[in-house]
């Protein structure tokens, strides 16, 4: 349970409160609270289970004023509590494919799950991979900032920075996609309210 909320929010709940927010409260986020979020975003799904996402969770502000010259001077990268840098890594999502296959599928399945694991990959553009990790690291972030919002904690996403300069920061492999940067906090903003297109401008129902 967050320290921030004496009640966890519920789903429909955080998605209706959830604004971006770009000005936060100078109050560290307790670790206990940053690993529920990642716990909770960790439950997202993928193709194949292959859970591609991997995080690097930044509390240093040192380093975060580095991040934000990276981010093209945006100030909730440096200002934030926590900064949260997403990144999906399909070389170690093909060398550790056991261990997303659920334990209770059989050996021969195993191969075959193993199998089409590489296949998502194989023979792929460095781009082609990035394309397919980035669309299964897309749902974490949605689970990610639902989560957080959820806890108590505000958070602003961001896809404005330059990939190369955040992955020498961090020392990240070169061949990593790095799919969002999410600042985290306290907000000490309101923050826009909602302003969406109805449902019937978006969907149509066949039936």
């Amino acid at each position: 349970m967050s320290t921030t909320a004496t009640q966890a929010l519920s789903v429909p709940a955080a998605i209706e409160a959830r604004h971006s927010i770009r000005k936060y409260k100078d109050q560290p986020v307790p670790a206990a609270d940053l690993r529920e979020i990642l716990r909770l975003t960790s439950l997202a799904p993928s193709s194949a289970n292959i859970q591609p996402w991997r995080f690097v969770v930044v509390e240093n502000k040192a380093l975060q004023a580095q991040l934000q010259a990276a981010a093209f001077n945006q100030a909730q990268v440096g200002s934030a509590p926590a900064l949260i840098v997403v990144y999906a890594d399909h070389e170690d999502v093909v060398a550790t494919a056991d261990e997303v296959i659920h334990p209770g599928v059989p050996p021969e399945g195993r191969e075959r799950s193993r199998g089409m694991i590489a296949g998502f990959f194989a023979g792929k553009t460095l781009e082609q991979a990035h394309a397919i990790t980035a669309s299964q690291s897309g749902i974490a972030v949605g689970f990610l900032v639902l989560a957080a919002q959820s806890l108590g904690y505000s958070t602003s996403v961001m896809l404005g920075f330059d990939p190369a300069k955040v992955r020498e920061l961090l020392d990240l492999p070169a061949h990593v996609n790095l799919p969002a940067l999410i600042a985290l906090g306290v907000a000490d903003e309101p923050g826009f309210g909602t302003h969406r297109h109805p449902v019937d401008r978006l969907a149509r129902f066949v039936s």
